[in-house]
């Protein structure tokens, strides 16, 4: 009978979650940032060889539109980390670099709609500001119910 009982806890799935350092989420963010900022930058000169009048509105800028422009950025960047965390699994260059992924509570991989809840709640002004403490549990974490974990000191259910 004890074989029987040892081969049972033998298969059943050891999940260890160790939530990324402080120190890793900030290089996640600053790598993050300028990668974003290197596809705006190459999608800008895209529409400029296309339209070269495009960003003529936005020379002589009134507050408002220099408001709404903000506001668009904080979008697209929501939308991007989004997309780049839904196509890679919970993972961004930042956390590829760092070894870090985004994973649900259980462990397992995050969905795509869960990948662009949390890239949403990144527009959120200030939002950077909810990283601040220890331990860093931004809200793109605490809203869609993810960690953001080490993946050499985790141990991930095995179908990951």
């Amino acid at each position: 009978m004890e074989s029987t009982q040892e081969h049972l806890l033998a298969d059943e799935a050891v999940v260890n979650l160790e939530m990324a350092s402080s120190g890793k989420r900030f290089a996640n963010y600053l790598i993050d940032i300028a990668s974003f900022y290197a596809f705006i930058f190459a999608l800008s000169l895209i529409i400029v060889i296309f339209n070269p009048t495009f960003f003529d509105v936005f020379e002589n800028a009134s507050a408002g539109v220099d408001l709404l422009d903000r506001l668009v950025t904080l979008l697209l960047y929501g939308l991007y980390m989004g997309t780049v965390e839904a196509v890679f699994k919970g993972r961004t260059l930042g956390k590829l670099l760092t070894g870090t992924r985004a994973v649900n509570e259980d462990g397992s991989t995050i969905s795509m709609g869960t990948a662009f809840k949390r890239g949403i709640i990144r527009a959120i002004p200030f939002n950077a500001f909810s990283a601040l403490g220890n331990p860093c549990y931004p809200w793109q974490d605490k809203w869609s119910d993810t960690y953001v974990v080490d993946v050499k000191k985790s141990i991930l259910p095995a179908n990951e």
